[in-house]
């Protein structure tokens, strides 16, 4: 390997939301993590519902007013703008 040109290689501290912490190496000092294998549902069996942040508002919220029903309007908006 060439000296100087490889980042920083610290062991890292990985907390998850869960409480669940452990120790890896990364070139990072600390990771905060939202799901871990401790509380993942394909690991402990049990099925749960993830929303971080509230992505799915969010998501509803950008694009409510997307659709078919507001394509029409522009072409509408369009063919009354080349009629004058």
């Amino acid at each position: 390997m060439k000296a100087d040109i490889h980042p920083a290689y610290y062991e890292t501290q990985v907390t998850c939301g869960c409480g669940n912490a452990f120790t890896t190496r990364s070139t990072r000092k600390e990771l905060k993590l939202d799901i871990c294998s401790a509380c993942h549902p394909f690991y402990t069996g049990k099925l749960k519902f993830v929303d971080a942040a509230g992505r799915i508002e969010k998501f509803k919220t950008k694009f409510a007013g997307a659709g078919y029903a507001s394509l029409g309007k522009k072409t509408a908006d369009k063919k009354v703008a080349a009629e004058k």
